[in-house]
């Protein structure tokens, strides 16, 4: 072949390239407890960030290129959160929409600001998590100064003259919850007869169903998970304790019933809007029940943290993460599930605050 064909042909060749290069596919991830005790709050992440992906690149995608998803399971364990973050430093992603737990996401938040890539968290609450001055950092959902606002107050008007005892599990979100609420009760002028900690992930909460009772604790507030309440709520019942069970929006999973059967009834926690109510979402809710699964807790709020990065690359032109990230602190608003949001300067979400819900019959709704 003479050197005048080879040299078309390798100029051919690199334009090809170039030009695959230039409609190379998005990477984006979304990052949970895929395993682990809190499984259940990776699948709502998972299932909202899959259908948001499909509906982007039935759209035609993110400034004409198509959106591939990467799962990352963190498991809620700090190490391999960090562990996780660094291969998806890897995949060049563009976007991280997680982590779940507040003890995940802050540490992950280190290496996603060391290389520049957007963050924005459906779930994690602790404030450390948007108070590091990183302007990578973002979440859609509310945060636990806020919550614990929410939570403290109820209890000092509802509760203000009964024996309440406070209990988290000493993670990051739980004890920041718990410690956010009892700032909010003591401000109002009610003490706790008990405040203690946990170890998660323990079968037996007997001693401290032992010490509950002992104390005559009317109402216990949780700050903690689903997995482990649920064992407590079983276990104050079969005690014969009657306390009532208050915690956040940990609860927020349909596996809480799934634990404590008919003991649950009556449990109450806070959270943000449930966005699977708002009539604007009723077909994106009828495509999930129609594939046998309800889209509760963060499946839409993972689903609107991507819409809210998606509508940035879009306003910027490009998913260059300087550009995204100075879409997104603009002011301007989004238009996605969670309805129009924007953010602040530090990365918060301005969108409705905390509501309480309360379980009964196998689900939740919000409280009377």
């Amino acid at each position: 072949m003479s050197k005048t064909k080879l040299g078309l042909l390798a100029t051919a060749s690199a334009l090809v390239l170039s030009m695959g290069a230039a409609k190379a596919d998005i990477v984006i991830a979304t990052v949970g407890p895929m395993t682990g005790p809190y499984a259940a709050f990776g699948e709502q992440m998972t299932k909202g960030a899959e259908k948001v992906v499909a509906d982007l690149n039935a759209a035609g995608g993110v400034n004409g290129e198509q959106v591939v998803l990467e799962i990352g399971d963190d498991a809620c364990d700090p190490k391999q959160a960090v562990a996780v973050a660094n291969q998806l430093v890897s995949k060049d992603v563009a976007l991280v929409a997680g982590h779940f737990c507040s003890g995940s996401s802050i540490p992950a938040s280190e290496v996603y600001f060391e290389e520049g890539i957007v963050q924005i968290s459906p779930a994690s609450t602790n404030p450390q998590l948007t108070e590091r001055d990183m302007d990578n950092v973002f979440r859609v959902c509310g945060r636990d100064d806020q919550q614990g606002e929410v939570a403290g107050k109820y209890l000092a008007e509802k509760y203000g003259d009964k024996k309440i005892a406070i209990v988290h599990d000493k993670q990051a979100y739980s004890k920041g919850l718990a410690d956010e609420t009892k700032k909010n009760l003591n401000a109002a002028g009610v003490e706790e007869v008990m405040y203690e900690a946990i170890t998660p992930g323990e079968k037996d909460y007997s001693a401290l169903v032992t010490k509950l009772k002992s104390e005559g604790v009317d109402v216990l507030y949780y700050g903690g998970y689903h997995t482990e309440l649920g064992l407590i709520v079983r276990q104050m019942r079969s005690q014969g304790l009657d306390t009532l069970a208050i915690s956040g929006d940990a609860l927020n999973s349909l596996e809480y019933w799934s634990i404590t059967g008919d003991a649950g009834k009556g449990t109450l926690f806070t959270a943000g809007p449930a966005l699977e109510k708002d009539p604007r979402n009723a077909e994106l809710v009828k495509y999930f029940e129609a594939q046998n699964y309800k889209p509760e807790g963060y499946t839409l709020y993972t689903y609107g943290a991507i819409q809210a990065w998606a509508q940035a690359a879009e306003k910027a032109g490009t998913t260059d993460s300087e550009a995204v990230i100075e879409a997104l602190h603009s002011g301007d608003e989004f238009d996605t599930v969670l309805g129009s949001i924007s953010f602040d300067a530090k990365g918060d979400v301005a969108a409705p605050g905390y509501v309480f819900y309360e379980w009964a019959d196998g689900s939740y709704d919000y409280a009377k």
